[in-house]
């Protein structure tokens, strides 16, 4: 009984202490069945010291852009995971035709959200955002996620040197590993290992070993609730919803994919993504009706 009202005074001390933003639209006219999140990746150096920043490599911008943007569709047919480029060619309210993660910058969480929106025809429900510090953070409070890694990847930009085959990786290396673009395929490898180390990071976080474990629970929910933003009106069942989904597509039971390419031009001098837009409605299409995408509707 004493643990059960431990548990629960627990979990609402989580609850009070997530922090929160006004990311979704109230003035919203998409609807789509299932439940989408939005998740993003920003590389807001909030938290990190300056030791830190140069060690990690991230560099001193003041900025704030989202360096990962992921969709998480769950409901009656399962779960599937989109990869978003951030380089995706899309029109954004106000602010014309750019790169997709050009919206943040503009006008935060909810220009974003509604851009997606307009792209996707997607409802998003629930909305997530964590920092470089705070990945760094939840990776090293579960004793870090082990990843079996094709090739050895050396990128000084990102703090990188790491050798082929399965090994475990710290906070550290994990931000190097999912930030990096030094292997051939560039930005479209880098967006399928992020989907990759998320999965593995939720599965290690909700696994029996971490949740069992008062000296890795505290310290991740600590880090959950210091460093994850969610919308105003998400609440930490929420944020425990997102975990198990994510759990099952590491466990092979759902989909992990990216928006279909068509082409990647440069346009002002810069490399954009324009999507495959047949493929890519027919991806979002599935999505809208709850209903399993078909192998021609994955990407790249």
């Amino acid at each position: 009984m004493l643990f059960l009202v431990a548990l629960i005074g627990f979990g609402a001390y989580l609850d009070v202490n997530l922090q929160r933003t006004a990311a979704l639209p109230a003035d919203s006219s998409a609807s789509s069945k299932g439940t989408n999140w939005l998740i993003v990746g920003s590389d807001s150096r909030a938290g990190l010291t300056a030791e830190q920043r140069d060690q990690l490599a991230t560099g001193d911008d003041v900025g704030q852009r989202t360096d990962t943007i992921m969709l998480l569709h769950t409901g009656s047919s399962g779960s599937v995971l989109v990869s978003i480029p951030r380089d995706s060619f899309v029109p954004i309210a106000g602010h014309g035709t750019g790169k997709i993660n050009s919206a943040y910058a503009f006008g935060g969480p909810q220009l974003l959200v509604s851009t997606v929106e307009a792209v996707t025809g997607l409802r998003i429900d629930h909305y997530a955002e964590i920092g470089f510090g705070g990945f760094v953070g939840a990776v090293d409070a579960v004793g870090g996620v082990d990843m079996c890694v094709p090739e050895p990847i050396k990128d000084p930009k990102a703090a990188l040197n790491i050798k082929a085959g399965c090994q475990e990786l710290d906070g550290a290396a994990a931000l190097g590993y999912v930030r990096t673009r030094a292997t051939a395929g560039s930005d479209f490898d880098r967006v399928a290992r992020q989907r990759e180390f998320l999965s593995a990071l939720i599965s290690r976080s909700t696994s029996p070993a971490t949740l069992l474990n008062p000296f890795r629970v505290v310290p991740l929910a600590s880090a959950v609730t210091g460093t994850i933003t969610v919308d105003s009106s998400d609440h930490i069942w929420n944020l425990a919803g997102l975990g198990f989904a994510m759990r099952g597509i590491s466990g092979g039971e759902g989909i992990s994919t990216t928006v279909p390419v068509g082409s990647t031009p440069t346009i002002g001098g810069s490399s954009v993504v324009r999507w495959d837009k047949a493929r890519a409605s027919a991806l979002f299409a599935s999505l809208a009706n709850d209903e399993r995408p078909s192998s021609t509707a994955l990407g790249p």
